[in-house]
């Protein structure tokens, strides 16, 4: 008989975290896992149904300072309660970090386990202003797990509770990216040479994600390699209003580059985009994994990064890619303009990556480590093979 678990996220949409939940939930072996979901209505219910998993509409609010707080989070995790018991799960997982909130409490009133997995360095989105408030929240939600799972070493280091935490890194199914994908209609969608060099970035439009470093870089690059281009591939997943996009606009305009840089908007597939990239860049803060830098390398293409975050964990500088001190954009520079300049060292080090990604971030690794750790929080042994 599978064994029934209940995951919760918070999210309508589509980010990393729900990405590698919908893979999670297509690669689970069935014969052993049921799994369900409770999510808001949205792509992401949309999506899970496709997969077959069974979705129960579930709102998720953000959790507000004032005197009636504590009674809503308390009145919506019993109703996740009553649903995880008339599901018949005998565990919860939280996906996000709002409804591992409301999930671990729910645990609580339904007696049973919860794991949290935590795919972030902080309970909201940046380094919050008041730490400790950040490490009590954690503190409370380490007591009311089970068992918690990060999503690299650089996330663990955050959580307060290291005794209870195990590491496993995202995958991906990797021979979807196919080394030999051909990237000129992209450029030729785009109006880019095929010949041109040509060095991209990816991921949501957030200041965060880098875009701002990257055009910055690339300004340097084209100063020194006047046949350059450069791509910035990503929209507002999430509908975030706040004039990113336009300021990023604004800044090619004022460095001289616009003619130079295609700004695609949101991609639902990034592989095109990839594939016509001689050069990957990741020029964000810390990440706390940055999928995309596998997929990246999954399709045969260097990265450069800086050594920051969970990145070091993904890229094996000199082997896969290019590793940079954390904010230098002059070293950024030099190292995309040496990639550009020698072909034979991008193909060995994306031959290198890709190699990397099969041995390491593949989805078969990720589902059996996960199998792992819910039977453990269970207390069933088993191989958790999927």
């Amino acid at each position: 008989m599978a064994i029934n678990f209940l995951f919760v996220d918070h999210a309508p949409s589509l980010g990393g975290a729900e990405r590698s939940l919908l893979l999670l939930l297509r690669h689970l072996d069935r014969t052993l896992w049921e799994p369900h979901l409770a999510c808001p209505e949205g792509v992401l219910a949309e999506e899970a149904w496709k997969r077959g998993v069974e979705v129960h509409p579930f709102d998720f609010p953000r959790l507000k300072r004032s005197t009636v707080a504590p009674m809503d989070w308390v009145g919506r995790a019993r109703k996740l309660a009553a649903l995880s018991r008339g599901t018949g799960a005998v565990a919860l997982v939280g996906n996000t970090v709002r409804s591992t909130f409301y999930g671990a409490l729910a645990a609580k009133f339904a007696g049973i386990p919860f794991i949290w997995h935590m795919r972030d360095f902080w309970l909201g989105e940046g380094r919050p202003r008041r730490l400790w408030a950040d490490t009590l929240g954690k503190r409370l939600l380490c007591a009311l797990s089970s068992s918690i799972i990060a999503n690299s070493h650089a996330t663990a280091s955050h959580i307060p509770c290291r005794g209870k935490v195990k590491v496993i890194h995202n995958g991906i199914e990797v021979m979807a990216f196919d080394t030999g994908m051909d990237g000129s209609r992209f450029r030729q969608k785009h109006g880019i040479p095929a010949g041109a060099p040509l060095v991209g970035t990816v991921g949501r439009l957030r200041p965060w994600k880098g875009q701002t470093r990257f055009l910055r870089v690339f300004a340097r690059v084209l100063r020194e390699m006047p046949a350059a281009w450069g791509v910035v591939a990503g929209g507002a997943v999430f509908g975030v209003e706040d004039g990113y996009e336009e300021r990023l606009h604004h800044l090619a305009d004022d460095l001289d580059i616009a003619d130079r840089v295609v700004f695609t908007g949101h991609l639902a597939d990034t592989r095109p985009a990839l594939a016509a990239m001689d050069v990957f860049v990741h020029p964000g803060d810390p990440e706390p994994f940055g999928l995309v830098n596998v997929e990246a390398m999954a399709m045969g293409k260097p990265v450069v990064a800086f050594a920051h975050g969970a990145l070091p964990e993904i890229v094996v500088d000199g082997e896969t890619g290019i590793l940079v001190p954390p904010g230098d954009e002059s070293a950024m520079a030099e190292a995309i303009l040496q990639l550009l300049g020698s072909p034979s060292l991008r193909t060995a080090m994306g031959s290198a990556g890709r190699r990397r990604a099969e041995r390491e971030f593949s989805v078969e690794r990720m589902v059996s480590q996960l199998g792992q750790v819910y039977l453990e929080a269970l207390g069933v042994e088993g191989s958790g093979k999927e």
